[in-house]
């Protein structure tokens, strides 16, 4: 992407009408120019490799090549951000959504609703807005990047426990992340883990069967009440926000949003944090803007421990850095060093306790 220069976009997709309709989105704004347009997958690797464009728009179910094949080839041969734009959260799109971004797709949105629908105008700015961001990413990283281990930037803890619950937030780039630290952390563990992950309005059920058939961990959405068991993963489920008890219970709240968000990092960490004080391990992982970090101030004030990923493994270095500026980190991981790093501190302080 040539600054000063309109991001200059591949939309693909094998409806004719949804082409139109996102192409006029997109041309609506100055800052973008639709350069190619592909009905299939196969056609979307072509043009990715001729075209070069800065950001792809990539629908999941096509004919000859579906999305997901046709993120992995672009991803090998002209790596590009890649942003999945699907109109249906059944359970079979979204779990090519969802192994479109393991595969290197940088997050998924849902496509936009007929101009004359009343979200339409949130729909189109939100589009627009994500493009944006995603256009900027750079999904080719320096070799070796990833290599440079934990760096340590807490100190001793307050009022420090044995770990009985594990919390994490995160947004752009997060389902992949997700299974690879659910994948390390095995069946066995000894806590339970909740997590808010920002998504796609429609999406959380299928992330969760998708999850859930990929790892070890039981995974499912949290419901208002049910107890916290150790070695089963929570998740925030659309429009609440999630929260726990003192008495290991799930608490959701379907309030104001926070920061623009319901759910949200800053509610869970906030929550975790009160209820368990010194005995919670949170982590905050990739992920745009600075959701979680006012979250984590109670979670460093009430004695728990902190673990942030770091710039080189996250697809979006924002909140995990807006969490490490404001000096509320333990300590920062690549990606693949974070599952088993939980599992050692939920150990440790087991064993210690």
């Amino acid at each position: 992407m040539t600054p000063g220069h309109p991001i200059r976009v591949l939309v693909v997709d094998d409806s004719p009408t949804t082409r139109l309709l996102i192409t006029s989105i997109l041309q609506s704004d100055p800052g973008f120019e639709v350069v190619g347009e592909a009905v299939n997958g196969a056609e979307a690797i072509e043009q990715a490799i001729a075209l070069r464009p800065d950001l792809i728009t990539m629908d999941v179910q096509m004919p000859v090549v579906d999305g997901l094949e046709a993120t992995k080839e672009i991803m090998r041969e002209a790596p590009t951000p890649i942003v999945i734009v699907t109109a249906s959260a059944l359970p079979s799109d979204v779990s090519l959504a969802l192994s479109a971004m393991q595969a290197g797709a940088l997050t998924v949105l849902s496509k936009p609703s007929d101009p004359k629908s009343p979200d339409f105008d949130w729909q189109r700015i939100q589009l627009l807005s994500m493009a944006r961001a995603m256009a900027a990413v750079m999904v080719v990283r320096r070799a070796g990047a990833g290599d440079r281990g934990t760096k340590r930037l807490g100190g001793p803890r307050a009022n420090a426990g044995p770990i009985r619950l594990v919390a994490i937030g995160t947004s752009t780039g997060g389902p992949a992340a997700l299974h690879r630290i659910l994948l390390d952390l095995g069946r066995d563990l000894a806590v339970p883990v909740v997590v808010v992950q920002h998504m796609a309005h429609g999406f959380m059920n299928g992330l969760a069967d998708w999850l859930r058939a990929n790892v070890g961990l039981k995974v499912s959405l949290a419901a208002d009440g049910e107890p916290l068991v150790n070695g089963t993963v929570y998740l925030a489920p659309d429009d609440a926000h999630l929260g726990v008890t003192a008495d290991n219970h799930v608490k959701l709240f379907r309030g104001p949003a926070v920061g623009g968000f319901r759910p949200a990092a800053d509610y869970l960490f906030d929550s975790c944090g009160r209820a368990f004080g010194g005995s919670l391990l949170a982590v905050i992982l990739t992920g745009m803007g600075q959701d979680g970090v006012e979250g984590l101030r109670t979670v460093k004030s009430t004695g728990g421990l902190v673990l942030a990923q770091d710039e080189a493994t996250s697809v979006v270095f924002g909140m995990a850095q807006q969490a490490i500026n404001a000096g509320v980190v333990d300590e920062t991981l690549p990606l693949y060093r974070i599952g088993r790093r939980i599992c050692e501190i939920v150990d440790a302080e087991a064993e210690g306790h």
